[in-house]
């Protein structure tokens, strides 16, 4: 038999298993279906994690299902300076108990909302904001990136290249959703080639445009050039 010799991991994010409403006690359903699916490692809601951890339940339920943690998903405010050192607060607790937990990554999306929103009157405070927010998540000894969302404040094709091209990428690299690009008007294949060094995370995801599930599809069936993707990431 062939052996492979692909070198990437495909993991499996929680974020919409049971996801309404929103609860901790949706976790370890999720872990266990996604450890009897054979996925690699596994991400979910950074307060999920944190709200597990306060309980003292979280190491249990990791020590019963073989599929390790991988990373955390987190909302963070790049628009408002005020509550910058409060969120580098909360990114540096959330990152605690990643860590604590064998963790290695965290995803950051920007807060909303797209109503009356005016890219170039942020611009300057997302750029800052996520270089704060990465120094302080690396300065924990994790990973970090930013998971550029549609209704989030860099959601366009335009805003993701002004943003990944100013940042400061020895702190903030970029994870990337690859469905969400296509759905704001990017060619997701081409973005992450254009980005490849610094892409060390990604949601795979396909998006078709039709009417069903927000537009996404089944990978394979939509607009996403997912072959390019995997072999830019190979």
């Amino acid at each position: 038999a062939q052996t492979s010799t692909k070198r990437l991991k495909i993991g499996i994010t929680m974020l919409i298993w049971g996801a309404v409403p929103r609860t901790p006690d949706n976790l370890e359903p999720a872990v266990k279906d996604a450890s009897e699916l054979g996925y690699h490692s596994f991400e979910t809601f950074a307060s999920i994690l944190e709200d597990h951890d306060k309980k003292g339940t979280l190491e249990a339920l990791l020590a019963k299902y073989p599929i390790p943690l991988k990373s955390a998903y987190v909302t963070v405010n790049v628009t408002d300076p005020s509550q910058r050192a409060a969120q580098i607060e909360m990114l540096q607790r959330y990152a605690k108990v990643l860590k604590k937990y064998g963790g290695s990554y965290l995803v950051q999306s920007c807060n909303g909302p797209r109503k009356g929103y005016v890219f170039a009157e942020h611009k300057a405070n997302i750029i800052s904001a996520l270089n704060e927010y990465g120094k302080a998540v690396n300065d924990m000894g994790l990973g970090t990136g930013l998971h550029q969302h549609t209704g989030t404040a860099v959601e366009t094709k335009e805003e993701t290249y002004e943003v990944m091209n100013a940042v400061d990428t020895r702190y903030m690299h970029f994870a990337p959703d690859i469905g969400q690009a296509q759905k704001g008007g990017t060619d997701a294949a081409q973005l992450v080639k254009d980005f490849a060094k610094i892409i060390d995370h990604m949601h795979l995801k396909d998006f078709k445009g039709w009417e069903h599930m927000g537009g996404y599809s089944p990978l394979g069936e939509g607009k996403v050039d997912l072959k390019s993707v995997l072999e830019t990431m190979e």
